[in-house]
């Protein structure tokens, strides 16, 4: 196999931290087609355009370092993942694959990432491997990169607080100009627009903007509904620079917040609190879920919290960990997760807050430096 010498020290690192689960798995190698994967391995930043067409793939071992694509993303395999033996498909990958068959002599046992591999590219995959009467055993496997990925290190981290700071920002503006009459649908392009002009690469996700009954759906997609004075209006939305993803949530009432609003905000908010305060390397995801629910619960609008208290976030909006009670894994320190309960009422509308932490050993961190939130207790 073709060892590289001309690794970054981060793409060195990782490769290294991969040799463990591949060890554990008995694999000699992994295929890597997950487009963040891809990335954080590699520094290869092209996104598959849609499901059925990638944009390409690693193929990584011990001493192995392979990115594949085709001519439209020469350039950028070539200035990008510099420490990657490039493998150019220009004959498309059947007429191609003699260029590199050589370098996975070595190649036993190949993982796959069973989540990110479309069962088309598999049997093409399975079919060139016969053809080319390699002994290469293709394995399912799940979650390898992913694992490493949920730990954070220090240029990361500072890459999501800029996102975050970019999210900030254009959340304050926003609210700043919001007025009765403006649509949903309108307001979460302005959103679009501010994250660009702020110096966002792009967002993180489609901007949730959800007012009045349309605040009870979690994941409510923006309509062309006014918003209106006396209702909830939930924001949802993020920036991404650098490749990283920030993730954000406040609710407003427009004009003077009622009775009800005060007491369902002001239990979201005061959950949000407890699991900031609480959450710490050694708890299971479980056992963070449970910091904030149990004070929705003790308020009686336990079965209204209808989702997860959050999630990683990184090179993705949503990656591991998540602080679900279901399924609960250990929380390590360095991972960036979201701390975002709420409470969703039906024909009436909802609150959720979420803010970003870095999980430390005894407590946790908070990566958002402001807090406009309703001072109502």
């Amino acid at each position: 196999m073709a060892a590289r010498t001309d690794l970054s020290p981060a793409q060195k690192r990782r490769l290294e931290m991969l040799q463990e689960p591949l060890k554990a798995h008995g694999l000699s190698g992994l295929l890597v087609t997950q487009p963040e994967n891809r990335r954080y391995l590699s520094g290869f930043k092209p996104a598959d355009p849609q499901l059925n067409e990638s944009a390409g793939f690693l193929i990584v071992g011990r001493s192995l370092a392979i990115l594949g694509t085709d001519p439209r993303y020469e350039i950028e395999a070539r200035r990008e993942a510099p420490g990657y033996t490039p493998f150019i498909y220009s004959k498309g990958l059947e007429g191609s694959w003699s260029q590199i068959s050589g370098l996975l002599q070595g190649i036993n046992r190949l993982g796959f990432e069973q989540g990110g591999l479309t069962y088309l590219f598999y049997q093409r995959l399975r079919k060139i491997i016969r053809k080319s009467k390699a002994s290469i055993q293709l394995t399912p496997t799940q979650n390898l990169v992913e694992g490493i990925r949920a730990r954070k290190d220090p240029g990361e981290i500072k890459a999501i607080r800029k996102s975050l700071a970019v999210t900030e920002a254009v959340f304050q503006e926003m609210a700043a100009k919001l007025r009765p009459g403006q649509t949903e649908r309108a307001i979460a392009w302005k959103i679009k627009t501010l994250i660009h002009q702020r110096g966002g690469e792009a967002i993180a996700f489609e901007p949730i903007v959800a007012s009045g009954p349309n605040a009870s759906q979690p994941h409510a997609e923006p309509t062309d509904r006014p918003i209106q004075k006396g209702e909830p209006i939930i924001f949802d939305f993020g920036a991404k620079v650098d490749g990283y993803c920030s993730d954000l949530s406040r609710t407003i009432f427009l004009g003077r917040p009622n009775d009800r609003f005060r007491e369902v905000y002001g239990l979201v908010r005061r959950a949000q609190e407890k699991a900031e305060k609480g959450i710490r390397a050694g708890l299971n995801t479980r056992e963070a879920d449970t910091l904030a629910r149990s004070v929705i619960d003790q308020g009686g609008y336990g079965r209204h919290f209808n989702h997860s208290l959050g999630h990683g976030v990184g090179l993705a909006t949503h990656e591991l960990p998540s602080l679900s009670p279901v399924k609960p894994v250990p929380l390590e320190t360095g991972m960036v997760v979201t701390i975002e309960p709420g409470i969703y009422l039906p024909d009436w509308g909802g609150v959720r807050l979420e803010n970003m932490v870095v999980i430390g050993e005894r407590k946790s961190r908070l990566l958002n430096r402001e807090a406009p939130f309703y001072k109502l207790d």
